[in-house]
């Protein structure tokens, strides 16, 4: 017999609301699973959100207080889905009282909040559980496989962007992404956590980084009421500053001897949402591109005087691919990587099993990340210290 798992979501907004139809969705896709999922309880403050939790997503019931949610006795597990400055406190409360975790990342806005996140889990020894999504892109799951077994021989650069136009608009609205208060820091939280935790999953841990920040946009139209992060001002209307950092670089040097560079930015005109990857190797290299989420670019090392990159399509001769779509390079989406990464924790909490990417891996990300920001003070190489003060576990970083 299935395992039911009653699941609370903590707000309701864009990632609220993929989880939520992931949840709807799993049954349909992945008929051999061992547990069975409820939608149990949406928390949010915006009466409307409340109104399609219940109406739209089916849940059972929702509350404005997300305290609520997380002591209900019906609630296995909770999604915390609510902005950066909310999440350690729900993780705390959720741990507390006995739940098992998914957070969107980065768990919190800034790495000792991670960290609290991790010891609070570890404490209640919960299972938990974060969004990486893009580590569930079959193709990436691919380009593992194709490094662990030597196909690019030894792994010598690793090139990761994450370049997005969500904040190039001078006009964008002040929200809550922009504010140290409620984002904790930039684009190095926002998007560079992606592009890390990529790097780890695929190539291993990083030892030392060094990098520069910079603010492209300073001020930014203050919204009025409940602002959408796609919001436009005026230019006439008054303005506030941008607390946070739109772009950020790093160089790096992984554990294994291989170099690698980083570029992450909100407010470059031209790449829509290119998180990107490129791995060289003695032996061939890959690259895959989130704006070509169903490609994955692979060159081989040969004597033939044709070579070159092949393209390699999705389809279902690689892993999950084949819930979604049957054949070859049918196209799946990104609510697609949520349903898988809401499935894989699901089933691995149903069985008991370990899970990653988890609060574990959060922190190894964020043990980066504080050393780069170390490093825009210094301006010099910064050594890459385990937050945690514990060693990686075997099979860590991200290991599925």
């Amino acid at each position: 017999m299935n395992r039911h798992v009653g699941i609370a979501v903590l707000g309701l907004g864009w990632m609220g609301q993929a989880h939520s139809r992931s949840v709807l969705r799993i049954p349909s896709l992945f008929p051999e699973r061992s547990f069975d999922p409820t939608l149990v309880v949406c928390a949010d403050t915006e009466p409307e959100r409340r109104e399609r939790a219940v109406r739209d997503f089916g849940f059972a019931r929702a509350v404005d207080d997300w305290r609520e949610a997380v002591a209900s006795p019906d609630v296995d597990a909770v999604w915390v889905t609510a902005p950066n400055m909310l999440h350690v406190p729900m993780i705390e409360a959720a741990t507390a009282a006995g739940k098992a975790v998914f957070s969107e990342k980065p768990i919190g806005g800034k790495p000792e909040q991670t960290v609290a996140a991790f010891r609070a889990a570890q404490a209640a020894g919960v299972h938990t559980g974060v969004g990486y999504n893009y580590l569930w892109a079959p193709l990436v799951l691919h380009a593992r496989e194709l490094i662990a077994s030597g196909q690019l021989g030894e792994i010598t650069h690793y090139r990761g962007r994450f370049v997005s136009m969500y904040g190039s608009d001078e006009l964008g609205l002040l929200t809550w992404r922009f504010m140290l208060d409620q984002a904790g820091y930039g684009v190095t939280s926002d998007i560079l956590s992606h592009s890390v935790s990529l790097a780890q999953f695929l190539v291993g841990g990083i030892s030392e980084v060094v990098g520069m920040r910079n603010t492209t946009i300073p001020l930014r139209p203050l919204p009025t009421g409940a602002a959408s992060h796609y919001g436009r001002g005026r230019p006439e209307d008054p303005k506030g500053e941008v607390e946070n950092e739109d772009f950020a670089s790093m160089l790096c040097r992984f554990d294994s001897g291989a170099t690698g560079t980083f570029e992450v930015s909100r407010t470059m005109v031209g790449p829509e949402s290119q998180n990107a990857f490129e791995v060289y190797g003695t032996k061939g290299a890959l690259a895959w591109n989130l704006e070509r989420l169903n490609e994955l670019q692979y060159y081989r090392l040969t004597d033939d005087p044709s070579s070159g990159y092949t393209t390699i399509f999705g389809g279902d001769r690689f892993p999950f691919h084949g819930a979604f779509v049957p054949g070859q390079a049918n196209a799946i989406g990104f609510e697609d990587l949520v349903a898988i990464e809401d499935y894989s924790f699901l089933e691995s909490l149903a069985a008991g099993t370990s899970f990653a990417p988890g609060f574990r891996e959060a922190v190894d990300v964020v043990s980066v990340q504080q050393a780069l920001i170390d490093s825009w003070d210094s301006g010099t190489w910064q050594p890459v210290v385990d937050l945690a003060g514990t060693g990686n576990p075997e099979g860590s970083p991200h290991g599925h």
